[in-house]
């Protein structure tokens, strides 16, 4: 299974509203993204109940969880984030720029010369296809490093659950929310000692 199959869902609907650049020419999305709230604590983690002898023993994963609240999780967010707002901040400059030269050009129409109007209305129009090439540059640059980032995750969370499913004797381990599953027991959560393990492994490095 790959980063984009495990992860990359929930990446799109957890920073949305943060990390997404689907529209960089809009004032509202070239806005700086709000602070994050501070995350809660996580409970301590706790190992499914046994299934009885002989019967199938399920477990899910929460991925979302899993980007929130381990280290590699937020990490990665961070890195996006910072990679946003310079995307960001390099766009809000070419589009101070156009603005400058579109009331310009729009307080000179009675005073400059055709040709000069003729002149800076060009100029205009090259710097608004700069700026729409630039966005889309900024997009596609993001969406490359999402996809970079959720594989790195991935290569470490794949053999904590594969470890997991094998020393606690899991038949099948299910993502919780993306698998179709409507109800399942907390019980059979495993989502923290994933992620217990994700962080003691990152801490000993």
């Amino acid at each position: 299974m790959s980063g984009i199959t495990l992860l990359r869902s929930n990446l799109i609907r957890t920073l949305a509203a943060g990390l997404a650049l689907p529209a960089l020419l809009t004032p509202a999305a070239l806005a700086a993204a709000p602070a994050a709230a501070p995350a809660a604590a996580p409970p301590a983690a706790t190992m499914p109940a046994a299934a009885p002898a002989g019967g199938l023993r399920v477990a899910v994963i929460d991925t979302e969880k899993i980007l929130l609240s381990s280290q590699a999780g937020k990490k990665a967010i961070a890195e996006l984030k910072k990679i946003q707002e310079q995307k960001e901040a390099e766009l809000r400059g070419k589009q101070q720029e156009i603005k400058d030269l579109q009331d310009k050009l729009s307080q000179g129409r009675l005073s400059l010369a055709q040709d000069k109007l003729a002149e800076m209305a060009k100029q205009l129009e090259d710097r608004e296809i700069a700026l729409k090439r630039l966005s889309d540059d900024a997009s596609r640059d993001l969406n490359k490093k999402k996809d970079d980032l959720l594989g790195s995750i991935d290569e470490k969370v794949m053999p904590v659950i594969n470890q997991l499913g094998k020393e606690q004797g899991y038949t099948m381990i299910f993502r919780k929310f993306e698998s179709g599953l409507i109800y399942a027991d907390e019980a059979i959560d495993i989502t923290q000692a994933v992620i217990q393990r994700l962080d003691a492994a990152a801490a000993s490095k």
